[in-house]
């Protein structure tokens, strides 16, 4: 069972990096792995039917059946279980795909009914909620994803919907697209997990058609939503409170992203994040009092086991907490792993830890193929793996408190390669912050919480903030030090899965042959580095952040920022969503400077997350001063100016500002376009022209001060300004700079327009390569160092293309 499990998840796992899917194959493929399966089990008789199924008995009969087979009949079984693994994640998306957003549809009006289906997210300026149609119009998808926000008046008052309510609404909608950038979060690939299959936002006409929900489910996200209105009433502004809310219904909105830094930092992001801990929780503390009860009555005891009673008591009320917390994907993946160890105990079989944990594996992947895509799936059952390893083969006679102590240090550092994989860091002083953050929310904090949601009392609710508010003093202590965080490249994927191979024969008892072998792999990790270009070379990127600019140009030694990105609402910007993950991934620990081109908000929204994320040698910045600082959040960080004339040179790469000149410089003005800095790199290779904001009269007068565009202003690859618009792009400079690529940062379905296609058509007809952000994803240009060599570019979706981009 544990082998036939992890090859249909990695058959799993393979269709989920598939850039296309097999389609009608696919469902052939599925009729193939099950004819073959079981002809293969029938083969062997009734024994080896019961060898493939078992949970783990030990019966004579398995163990002869399983000794009877052959190495090859075994391969057999296993490619066929990867293959059902492969062809059942394929018919599923095929399934979901097919519910799709008609492309005609996309931006128009649509009016649909239906009803509120889970519990609302409260937005700075309104509310986001599911919304499930119940007749969807032709060509409209049944789960959508609508933003409801407050009306231009600022007087206006917010948007209320409730779970449950039934709505008509008038919405704009279009498909599923997120932003594609190396170590970025892919939101496609989530919103095809959650079902959602449009995305829009409420527009004009807007009716309640009824009150009270329509389902028990429903009904449930009503109460949750309730408790959190009680909480919120309760609490107030209380540092702590959306920690709280977290705990009791799963809703982590309101978290701030502070809080969410020291979460990281610190490792104990998981005590928020209702799933395994949490239910485990639940489930040990509802069986010990129905143990405790069921000891005490004589008639049950006969009637029943009190193990048994102890798991259909565990199971129910971890039930009901994920009922609480909104039975999210993570509940849902925790539960099946408790249900299986309860039907496990409820057979009268003796199973093994592994096998219950591989039957887990198999029924989360069958209910939830795309749960593979996202961290938690990894982290949650590496962890169970770990403390199998750890409590495998270990003397009985450790104390509990020691043996507690081990495990807990075993999952913190066992998890390393999973963590540097996934998220680019791994928290150095996890185990410090988990040694008391652990017992305290898990045995202190959690129920008190629940007691306040089950009932009308604030005191709980109080005395648990107390509580949180001292335990968060130690965390944020040790989130402060520089040495919380160990900062790491993204590693290829094979050196991360040996040295996940690795830290598994170190966790093995003392003795094991190959430990040296191990340690060296684990070193090997934690030691690599990630490519830089060659001395004389350099590298650029023109991130996706949606309608903005970020770009990062790196060279053997140094790295500089152009730009940082928009903001994203009031609480979230580019900076700390886009550029500070790509930066991790990347590698890079420090900039040694940063540009920001103007004050506009699309270009330095991010600003302030940069300069809080990581270091910074130098600021620079054009536009209307002393105003622009301000505008990008940064009154304590000391900024100058950006002139054209201004240059330096690193590791054979000459770096040179174009515009603008001071008496452009200091125009005091809010429309600043034509202040922005515009930067030249080159190499031996070429040159790139990054040309931030500035409109066709700057445009202008760089092509004269730079010879009347006799060659000198010549590129092979420029990132367009403000973004392809029809203001930008001038007939002056495209013929002046004739570049083989040029790069337009624009967001998708932009209310712009951009790039314009008059800018488009006017860049190909000078013989350029036209290519967008929005649509391909990051955009990354290579200049070797040599001269004559060519300058490379590709697109993120085109290196990392997935069949659901686009769908």
């Amino acid at each position: 069972m544990r082998r036939f499990a992890a090859s249909f998840a990695l058959g799993v796992v393979v269709l989920q990096m598939q850039p296309d899917l097999p389609g009608a194959e696919g469902a052939l493929g599925v009729v193939l792995g099950v004819v073959l399966a079981l002809a293969l089990v029938l083969a062997q008789g009734p024994a080896a039917a019961a060898m493939l199924l078992s949970l783990g008995s030990r019966g004579t009969g398995t163990r002869t059946a399983g000794r009877s087979w052959s190495f090859g009949q075994r391969c057999v079984v296993l490619a066929c279980a990867a293959v059902l693994g492969f062809s059942w994640a394929a018919v599923r998306a095929d399934w979901r795909l097919a519910d799709a957003l008609r492309s005609d549809l996309e931006g128009r009006d649509v009016m649909v009914a239906g009803r509120v289906s889970a519990l609302p997210q409260l937005l700075d300026e309104g509310v986001r909620f599911h919304f499930e149609l119940a007749s969807p119009p032709e060509g409209v998808p049944r789960h959508l994803l609508l933003s409801w926000y407050r009306p231009r008046d600022r007087m206006a008052a917010l948007p209320v919907v409730r779970a449950g309510e039934a709505w008509r609404f008038s919405v704009r909608l279009k498909r599923p697209h997120g932003q594609a950038n190396s170590g970025g979060f892919d939101y496609e690939a989530w919103l095809l997990e959650q079902g959602v299959r449009a995305t829009g936002h409420v527009r004009g006409s807007a009716e309640r058609l009824a009150a009270e929900p329509g389902s028990a489910m429903q009904w449930i996200h009503r109460l949750r939503g309730d408790i959190r209105e009680r909480f919120i009433v309760a609490l107030g502004d209380r540092p702590y409170s959306g920690m709280l809310i977290a705990l009791a219904i799963g809703e982590q909105r309101g978290i701030p992203p502070a809080q969410w830094e020291v979460f990281r930092r610190t490792g104990i992001a998981h005590l928020v994040a209702i799933s395994g801990l949490h239910i485990t929780l639940v489930a040990t503390v509802a069986g010990a009092v129905a143990g405790w009860v069921w000891r005490r009555r004589t008639a049950l005891v006969l009637r029943w086991p009190v193990r048994k009673a102890q798991a259909i008591a565990a199971l129910g009320a971890a039930a009901a907490y994920g009922l609480l917390a909104g039975l999210g994907i993570p509940v849902q993946r925790a539960l099946i792993m408790l249900a299986v160890v309860v039907a496990a105990l409820l057979s009268d079989r003796r199973a093994a830890p592994s096998r219950v944990l591989a039957v887990a594996l198999l029924c989360v992947l069958i209910a939830d193929p795309w749960a593979c895509l996202s961290a938690g799936f990894w982290l949650s059952f590496g962890a169970v793996g770990v403390i199998l390893l750890l409590i495998t083969g270990r003397p009985a006679r450790e104390s509990q408190w020691r043996a507690a102590l081990r495990i807990q240090m075993g999952i913190s550092v066992a998890l390393l390669p999973l963590l540097v994989l996934m998220f680019n860091a791994f928290p150095v002083l996890s185990p410090l912050a988990n040694a008391l953050a652990i017992p305290v929310v898990s045995f202190v904090v959690t129920p008190l919480v629940l007691v306040a949601a089950v009932l009308p009392f604030e005191f709980p609710l109080h005395l648990a903030h107390a509580v949180t508010a001292v335990t968060m003093r130690w965390v944020e202590w040790l989130s402060g030090l520089d040495m919380a965080l160990w900062r790491q490249p993204s590693p290829p994927l094979w050196l991360a899965l040996a040295a996940v191979v690795g830290m598994m024969i170190l966790l093995l008892p003392r003795g094991t042959p190959g430990r040296l072998a191990a340690a060296v792999l684990v070193a090997a990790l934690v030691a690599w580095q990630g490519a830089r270009p060659e001395e004389g070379a350099f590298r650029v990127t023109v991130l996706d952040v949606g309608q903005g600019l970020a770009v990062h140009v790196q060279t053997a030694r140094h790295d500089l920022l152009f730009d940082a990105g928009p903001p994203y609402g009031t609480s979230a910007d580019a900076g700390d969503r886009v550029v500070l993950p790509y930066l991790a991934a990347a590698g890079v620990s420090r900039l040694n400077a940063v540009v920001l081109s103007h004050g506009d908000k699309d270009h330095v929204g991010g600003a302030e997350s940069v300069a809080r994320g990581i270091a910074v040698e130098r600021w620079l910045m054009g536009g209307a001063f002393p105003d622009a600082p301000h505008r990008a959040g940064l009154d304590s960080v000391r900024v100058t100016p950006c002139l054209a004339g201004a240059g330096w040179s690193w590791d054979g790469v000459g770096f040179e500002f174009l515009h603008p000149t001071p008496p452009m410089q200091h125009r005091a003005s809010t429309e600043d376009n034509d202040g922005s800095c515009v930067l030249r790199v080159s190499n031996a290779a070429g040159r790139l022209l990054i040309m931030g904001d500035v409109g066709a009269a700057a445009e202008r007068d760089i092509v004269e001060r730079e010879h009347g565009g006799g060659g000198e202003l010549a590129a092979e690859v420029v990132v367009s300004g403000h973004h392809g618009s029809r203001s930008s792009s001038s007939d002056a400079l495209v013929v002046a700079t004739l570049p083989e690529a040029v790069i337009h940062s624009a967001g998708h379905r932009n209310p712009f327009g951009h790039p314009h296609p008059e800018v488009w058509a006017r860049w190909a007809q000078a013989g350029a390569r036209n290519w967008r952000t929005d649509s391909q994803g990051a955009v990354h240009a290579l200049f070797p160092p040599g001269e004559g060599d060519g300058v490379e570019l590709s697109a993120q979706r085109q290196v990392e293309p997935r069949y659901w981009h686009g769908r």
